[in-house]
């Protein structure tokens, strides 16, 4: 492989690895501090579902994010925008490391925090599709599910390093940890930030938004021409993302809050159970990208969705056990091998559905919308079933087949792409969308 395509590899997983630690800090601390020195209440439950709430919350401004960014994208090209979501969400994550907390300034601590919430929702809003065409957009026609499952290993390896960062820090005594443990690995991702930065300066706009450029086929405002044009494969990434989407945050983030407060696992059990099964994703994905070149995307979706359905209720039973090694054992299943399988394919298989004029934005408004409607409120609706079905598992695994079967009925509707010329294939399609503009 040639040296600057190992460069735009290391780019898109560094970017997309520190956007995502960044990202899934907040979640995990949320179940573990926020709901104690930001969102104070008397209740220990209703103080968690305010902290969720705010990590819901912020998905709504993801797609605001992936519009914004992604205009910038098809306009100007996906390294400047890179570059800016990048720093955007360093701010906002460092700032969060210094908050004063409700016991210091009352109310504006859970405003302040949220708003930095915001801009990290913003932020990511942006990232995604930008470090996805990065890679997508460089590779060879046969290599296209192996070089888009790169930057989805960016995903796990972020929370890998939030898990690993917190887990290190539970190992302090409680009210070392609660005092400022807890901040260190916000502090921190400075460190990564200027690191990913460097090395996103040094690599050229993607061939494809070159060959954009040259034929004049930059869209002027790509939201309207996405949203008149194609609306139909902006709605179906929104449907194929809630599988992946809402089991994951079960998987990595809401199983934290729940194995320690129902199931009474200490913190560093269950946060080496989302270690673990993120390093499984992480290493499963390059393979899975490589099995999806030679069988296409679609078929390993479409096994992701229907292993998720048969795992739901086993997920939980082995929960209950209350065993360490089957809680590890249940995450590595459920997030590291289904869910790693379908979000190693997710990115490449989105990047097919669209054209190269508004790929940015396509990819971009589906992934977010998705995440937003599915993904950020998965913790919070879990939380919210079992207070009200008495501790009950079995509501949040309807909710998990649920998301599933929305999911099942969006993939029939993909084309497998697998083994065309993605920017001749959809070329014509931005000439036939040219045409009708002019007609």
């Amino acid at each position: 492989m040639e040296k600057s395509m190992w460069r735009v590899l290391i780019a898109s997983i560094v970017g997309s690895a520190i956007e995502w630690f960044d990202y899934f800090l907040y979640g995990t601390v949320a179940s573990l501090v926020f709901n104690q020195l930001f969102f104070v209440s008397k209740s220990p439950t209703i103080g968690l579902l305010i902290a969720y709430t705010s990590f819901a919350l912020a998905f709504f401004l993801r797609p605001v994010g992936g519009i914004i960014f992604s205009h910038i994208g098809d306009k100007l090209g996906r390294k400047k925008t890179l570059v800016l979501t990048l720093s955007l969400m360093g701010i906002s994550t460092f700032g969060m490391g210094v908050l004063p907390t409700y016991q210091v300034i009352g109310i504006w601590a859970p405003i302040f925090l949220t708003c930095l919430r915001f801009i990290q929702g913003l932020a990511l809003g942006g990232e995604w599709g930008g470090s996805v065409l990065l890679a997508v957009e460089y590779a060879p026609k046969d290599k296209r599910g192996l070089f888009g499952s790169v930057p989805q290993m960016g995903i796990s390896v972020g929370l890998i390093l939030g898990t690993l960062a917190l887990s290190v820090m539970t190992l302090l005594p409680e009210k070392d940890f609660m005092s400022w443990g807890w901040r260190v690995p916000f502090l921190l991702s400075a460190i990564l930030i200027i690191l990913g930065l460097w090395i996103r300066k040094g690599i050229e706009e993607t061939p494809s938004f070159k060959k954009a450029q040259e034929k004049g086929e930059v869209s002027k405002i790509p939201l309207v021409d996405t949203l008149r044009y194609h609306w139909k494969e902006v709605f179906i990434a929104m449907g194929t993302k809630v599988v992946e989407t809402a089991p994951f945050y079960i998987f990595g983030t809401f199983v934290v809050s729940y194995a320690t407060a129902n199931l009474h696992f200490s913190k560093t059990s269950a946060l080496t159970a989302v270690l673990i099964g993120s390093v499984t994703a992480t290493i499963l994905a390059p393979f899975i990208g490589m099995l999806s070149d030679r069988i296409g995307r679609k078929p390993i979706y479409v096994s992701g969705i229907v292993s998720t359905i048969l795992y739901a209720f086993p997920y939980f039973w082995l929960l209950q056990q209350k065993s360490v090694a089957l809680l590890i054992i249940a995450t590595v299943i459920g997030l590291g091998v289904i869910w790693g399988s379908i979000n190693a394919v997710q990115g490449t298989m989105f990047s097919e559905i669209f054209s190269a004029k508004i790929r940015y934005t396509g990819i971009s408004l589906g992934y977010q919308l998705g995440a937003a409607i599915a993904g950020g409120t998965a913790p919070l609706v879990a939380t919210a079933l079992l207070a009200e079905f008495h501790q009950s598992y079995v509501p949040v695994a309807l909710y998990i087949i649920l998301a599933a079967l929305i999911s099942s009925i969006a993939i029939w509707t993909v084309k497998d792409r697998s083994n065309q010329e993605i920017d001749k294939e959809l070329q014509f399609d931005a000439r036939s969308n040219i045409s009708k503009i002019e007609g």
